[in-house]
C-alpha cells in the first residue's frame, strides 16, 4: 500500500524523518560509502525499536502483558505505520549496499582479467620460440603409427570348431516358432 508524505510525515519523528529522506533516491546516490554504512546502522536500530513498540502495544490490546502507561493500548496503528516505513526504507539503503556492492565486485573482476590478459600477452612476447622437432610442421596433422602385428595364440582348428558351434546355437534358435 503506497503511503502519502503526510501519513509518514504523522508517523515519524524528525530524525526519523530526516533518515527515511536519506534513503530516498537523489540523496541515496549522493551519500558515500560510509555515510551509507552508518544511515543503515541507525535505520537497523530504529527500525528494530519500532518494532519492539508495536509487539509491546499488540501484546496489551490482546491482555497478555500488562500496560507500561497510565492505560493500556488500545491500537497499534500508529507504531505499525512507523515500523512500515522504517523497513521499506531500510531496504531501499540494503539494495543500494548491495548494488554498490556488486557495482564494486565488477570492477575489481574487470581489473583482474585486464591484469591477466596483459601477463599472458606479456609472457608469450617474451617466451621464445621454439624450434621445429624433426621434420614436423604445422598442419601436417597427427603422427601416423606403424601397424603392430601380433601373434595369434589360437590354433586354427579351434577357431573352425568354435565357428561351427556358433553357426549350429544361432541356426536352432532361428527355427524356434516364435
Amino acid at each position: 500500500m503506497a503511503m502519502t508524505a503526510r501519513q509518514e510525515a504523522r508517523a515519524l519523528s524528525t530524525d526519523e524523518r530526516e533518515l527515511v529522506d536519506k534513503s530516498r533516491a537523489p540523496a541515496l546516490r549522493a551519500l558515500t560509502d560510509a555515510q551509507l554504512a552508518t544511515v543503515l546502522k541507525r535505520m537497523r536500530v530504529r527500525r528494530d525499536k519500532a518494532r519492539t513498540v508495536a509487539e509491546r502495544q499488540r501484546r496489551e490490546m490482546r491482555g497478555k502483558t500488562r500496560a507500561r502507561g497510565a492505560k493500556p493500548s488500545r491500537d497499534d496503528e500508529g507504531s505499525q505505520l512507523k515500523l512500515t516505513v522504517l523497513s521499506a526504507a531500510l531496504r531501499r539503503l540494503e539494495t543500494e549496499t548491495a548494488r554498490r556492492q556488486r557495482a564494486t565486485a565488477k570492477k575489481s573482476l574487470v581489473a583482474s582479467a585486464k591484469k591477466a590478459l596483459s601477463l599472458k600477452q606479456k609472457a608469450s612476447r617474451a617466451a621464445p620460440k621454439k624450434p621445429a622437432s624433426g621434420k614436423r610442421a604445422a598442419g601436417t596433422g597427427p603422427r601416423s603409427k606403424a601397424p603392430v602385428a601380433v601373434k595369434n595364440h589360437v590354433p586354427g582348428s579351434a577357431r573352425g570348431r568354435v565357428r561351427a558351434q556358433t553357426a549350429r546355437v544361432q541356426a536352432k534358435r532361428d527355427s524356434r516358432p516364435r
